[in-house]
């Protein structure tokens, strides 16, 4: 008969990071083992809260099941001698399996005769293999951080200081740091108190009795629902972050939201501070109008009863003021700071030991935006606004409200270079030179911002590279992917006419009056590879089947835009009414481009034709050469696509009427010259021999 199976491992408060991983990594492990063990189950759930990590295990059974296999060993010839004596490898075989010599028996194999060995396990009791293995799990659990306590050798996130193991209602006997299993969990800190747990199956009812709500899910749709009571109660927009949902659900074991009120005339500060503070230092949720603005009250979540909930509010209410009135202090004293002196204390601001000051970087920034201004417009309002944002880009780094809330980078130096009186398109742009921020989020919405950024984004990159910082693998501490795929976010969302070797070229001429640590030519090509994975990506991530990605990306990708184009001509090409004949437009295309491959010039000398198929395919190639050219000029690549399919024709007649590898010489180089202009062209869209049908 099956029966459930409860292990809670009860600690000091573990910090809300770290706990859902940690209940995740516990529910796997335990999969993983009883599966090892040949013990059937049935759904496995995990638990957790600040003060417990736990794992439910549905109808375990109660014997492992047998197991009898066939098991292979070496091979006949070297299993036996020419008298048919055992040899050593096959009485180690045999050794290894657990059955005698005689036991062993011959089966064919692909042809060759191989020793086997049937292996046979009677499964054992359940109840006689848990302890040693829960054991395991607990003791080999990995966390972001441990600690050790006494004198125990164990590394843990946090002290253990309770166990409770159950299969039905049989405890299992376990040990760990001096703390011994039982059937006694312990309820809220404040409110609950010891309970004894009979059978697993009352693990979440007895816990609740003593104020502990440890289903997760359950927990969470408790706050959920409170929150959205008293939102509709009130007529208020309740702001739910979600990371700080997270966060708060395993600050609490028994939840219950009130709100507080803050005094009105700290609404004056920005709503992104006011909304900062309360979520960063007090997790508050900030409450806002219809319309979106800040609302003078905050709502929290309180790990408890609703006995004595005014005070509590109140108490938060004092502690939200001492901080808003902080925040404010530090608003009113960073606009004494002129922008200038703000500047030359970024001279004092390391940015990289090896890549000097903020102060160099933001001038890098600045050089680096007038190059790019240079290609996307003309406008002298432009090209001065983009001067003057790249200068003051860092300045907000250096005032205290960014030394307290670093996340408030960008967003107050906009509100600060407003108060100061700088442009609009200037002060909005050292906000939008940060974006896109994070995955998901927009890409500046002015030119301005758009160029600052780039440079920005372009110099990190181009500077962690040269002096060998490359990621590798999952480790990039410069977040050098997120610069790159922001990068390539921008160029899209504004079209630029600037290639991404243009920025290569660039950026790293900015640094190479600092000298370059690395040769230029390589850290170009580093920084090529590195952006061809996040051009990829974005193809992917647009549906682009895999193989028209392949065929486009072997074509480059220097101007995303037309890249973007290509791919979507191609992909509607394979996938239209006309299959058949684009299969037959591409099997062309391919034939070209393999004896093109053999080509030594590209100089073709139409005195050498001597049959009537090469005038006509290079005469329907040059006017078509020139189609195309002005098609992908103007970014439209399906038209450069349809133009060349239309060679079909003439290069299907090439090959019917012409040997192209003859043993003159001349006249071979020259048909292979005429293919490999039209390859060259085709190539322009993509690399067809990437192409897979169905």
């Amino acid at each position: 008969m099956a029966k459930d199976l409860l292990l809670e491992i009860g600690l000091e408060e573990v910090p809300a990071r770290f706990v859902r991983n940690a209940m995740n990594q516990l529910k796997n492990k335990t999969e993983k083992w009883l599966g090892e063990a040949r013990i059937s189950h049935g759904a496995v759930e995990a638990y957790g809260t600040p003060r417990r990590i736990a794992v439910l295990v549905r109808e375990l059974a109660e014997k492992q099941s047998d197991v009898s296999e066939e098991v292979k060993g070496p091979s006949r010839k070297i299993a036996q001698d020419e008298s048919g004596v055992w040899s050593k490898a096959a009485l180690g075989f045999a050794r290894s399996q657990g059955v005698e010599p005689e036991a062993l028996f011959f089966k064919e194999l692909a042809g060759v005769e191989y020793v086997y060995a049937n292996k046979s396990s009677v499964g054992v009791e359940t109840f006689g293999v848990l302890a040693h293995g829960l054991k395991e799990l607990i003791t080999t659990m990995v966390f972001p951080k441990n600690m050790r306590w006494g004198a125990n050798e164990l590394r843990f996130v946090r002290p253990i200081r309770w166990l409770v193991s159950l299969f039905g209602e049989e405890v299992i006997p376990l040990d760990i740091t001096g703390v011994g299993s039982g059937r006694t969990t312990r309820g809220h800190r404040f409110l609950g108190a010891d309970a004894t747990i009979n059978q697993p199956s009352e693990y979440l009812s007895k816990l609740r009795e003593q104020y502990v709500i440890a289903d997760v899910k359950e927990r969470e749709q408790l706050i959920l629902d409170q929150i959205r009571g008293l939102a509709a109660d009130r007529g208020w927009n309740i702001a739910v972050k979600e990371d700080l949902l997270e966060e708060v659900l395993f600050l609490v074991e028994y939840p219950n939201v009130l709100f507080g009120i803050f005094d009105p005339s700290f609404l004056h500060i920005p709503q992104e501070v006011l909304i900062t503070s309360m979520r960063e230092h007090q997790r508050y949720f900030p409450v806002l109008d219809a319309e979106g603005t800040l609302q003078p009250y905050f709502v929290t979540v309180r790990n408890g009863d609703r006995t004595s909930i005014e005070q509590v509010a109140k108490g938060n209410e004092k502690v939200l003021r001492a901080r808003l009135s902080d925040a404010k202090f530090f608003y009113q004293e960073d606009q004494k700071l002129a922008i200038a002196d703000a500047n030359a204390k970024l001279e004092t601001i390391i940015y990289h030991e090896e890549l000097g000051t903020t102060a160099d970087k933001v001038r890098r920034i600045r050089a680096l935006s007038d190059r790019i201004a240079q290609r996307v417009t003309e406008s002298a309002d432009t090209l001065g606004d983009i001067s003057r944002a790249a200068d003051i880009c860092k300045f907000d780094l250096v005032t205290q409200m960014v030394y307290e809330f670093p996340e408030l980078q960008g967003i107050m130096g906009e509100d600060y270079a407003r108060k100061a009186g700088e442009r609009e398109a200037v002060s909005k742009a050292v906000f939008e030179h940060y974006q896109p921020r994070f995955a998901g989020d927009r890409a500046p919405g002015t030119l301005v911002g758009a160029v600052v950024s780039l440079a920005d984004k372009m110099d990190t990159i181009a500077g962690c590279f040269s002096i060998g910082i490359v990621p590798t693998g999952s480790q990039d501490p410069y977040a050098l992917r997120r610069q790159a795929a922001g990068i390539v976010q921008i160029l899209l969302a504004h079209k630029l006419p600037v290639t991404l070797g243009e920025l290569f070229d660039m950026a790293l001429a900015t640094h190479e009056a600092r000298g370059l640590k690395r040769e230029r030519g390589e850290i170009r090509n580093d920084m090529h590879d590195f952006f061809a994975l996040r051009v990829k990506n974005v193809l992917n991530e647009q549906g682009i089947r895999y193989d028209v990605v392949d065929a486009v990306m072997a074509s480059g990708f220097d101007n995303l835009t037309l890249t973007i184009d290509r791919a979507s001509a191609i992909v509607a090409a394979v996938t239209g009414h006309s299959l058949d004949d684009f299969k037959a437009t591409v099997d062309a295309f391919n034939r070209t481009a393999n004896l093109a491959a053999k080509a030594t010039t590209r100089e073709v000398d139409p005195g050498l034709f001597a049959d009537e198929a090469e005038q006509t395919l290079y005469e329907a190639w040059q006017s078509t050469h020139r189609q195309v050219e002005q098609a992908l000029a103007g970014g439209d690549a399906a038209e450069a696509l349809a133009r060349l399919s239309s060679l079909k024709k003439p290069i299907n007649g090439y090959f019917d009427r012409v040997m192209v590898m003859v043993e003159d010489e001349a006249v071979r180089a020259n048909r292979l010259a005429t293919l490999a202009v039209v390859a060259d062209d085709v190539r322009l869209i993509g690399d067809f021999s990437k192409i897979v049908w169905a």
